[in-house]
């Protein structure tokens, strides 16, 4: 790992303010300049505006790489996925939602004995408590959707896909960086908004482009990929993503080509393709842990080689066929 990335993953560990976020995009911009690479911000968004980080052309780029950099609110349970597994991804959340109506089902109950004691009519009271109640749903969802306080460890939620692109930034060569663009995306934990802008202005990245996007990579030897439909009908893409991207020790590579549903910002592109490192157990199969949480503090270097490995050896191809064509 450089020393630019030891330096982000020290300086930069919370990306959710504005004024972190600047601070962030400012010294990003600065390590790119110094390498000779000229990165620039891009505002897009009406309601919530984002600001998104590009280093290359994507309206002729063949491939984007992607990586969201904000970070989000610590919250008392983590954000438990298991991408491979309908079944439990779909118990985890009728979980998360039973506990919601629990909680919103005894507040209620709180707030009818509260008004009685006061001396309160019934259907004041009933109106006092329903406000009440959805007074702290809109609460919950609200610190959910990161406007509560913020995590203070993100090493994997996306520390891990960020120093990815900075690593390939880094290390491809002036040949290379002709075939691709990086873009680090903004706001994704409010709802994927800094994505869907930046897809929204760049129309032809959004329907052509092959968008490799690298979100909670460092936690986990199973490296996934999840590509979209149109990827998966594109036989000679998903090779690609076959060979270029080989295991390596005790780090295995997946192509998933049946069910997979990892919800990131490649959604916003038809040629999305995700890619995160998971876990795996006899009961929950593929899964992932501890992000959203105090707990995510693992950063394994040995998923940013491979990852940085094969991109290069994809972009390698790339420029060979570039080469040949000219020829």
């Amino acid at each position: 790992m450089t020393d630019q990335s030891r330096e982000l993953m020290e300086r930069f560990p919370i990306r959710k303010t504005g004024e972190q976020k600047e601070a962030f995009r400012a010294w990003l911009q600065c390590v790119l300049r110094e390498t000779g690479k000229t990165p620039r911000v891009e505002q897009a968004g009406k309601l919530i505006k984002s600001h998104n980080v590009v280093l290359g052309d994507p309206d002729t780029a063949k491939v984007l790489l992607t990586a969201h950099y904000d970070t989000c609110s610590v919250l008392p349970i983590p954000n438990f996925i298991t991408p491979r597994s309908p079944v439990w991804f779909l118990l985890y959340q009728l979980l998360i939602g039973v506990v919601m109506f629990m909680a919103a089902f005894l507040l209620g109950y709180a707030g009818v004995w509260l008004w009685e004691r006061a001396g309160v009519s019934d259907g004041v009271g009933m109106i006092l408590t329903f406000l009440m109640v959805y007074a702290v749903l809109l609460f919950i969802i609200w610190w959910m959707m990161g406007g509560g306080k913020a995590n203070r460890h993100n090493a994997n939620d996306n520390t891990s896909g960020v120093v990815t692109l900075l690593e390939l930034a880094l290390a491809m060569t002036p040949e290379q960086r002709q075939q691709v663009c990086f873009v680090w995306f903004d706001n994704e934990e409010k709802g994927l908004f800094g994505s869907a802008a930046f897809a929204r202005a760049h129309p032809r990245a959004k329907k052509e482009a092959l968008v490799l996007n690298f979100d909670c990579v460092g936690d986990g030897p199973h490296i996934h990929f999840f590509p979209g439909k149109k990827v998966k009908r594109d036989r000679r893409v998903m090779a690609q993503l076959q060979n270029c991207w080989q295991p390596e020790g005790d780090r295995t590579v997946t192509v998933v080509e049946g069910f997979g549903l990892y919800p990131s910002d490649q959604r916003a592109f038809g040629g999305g393709v995700g890619v995160c490192a998971l876990k795996h157990s006899k009961i929950f199969g593929y899964y992932m842990d501890r992000i959203h949480t105090g707990r995510d503090t693992v950063l394994q270097e040995e998923n940013i080689r491979l990852l940085c490995r094969g991109a290069l050896a994809l972009t390698d191809q790339l420029t060979e066929k570039e080469t040949t064509h000219a020829e």
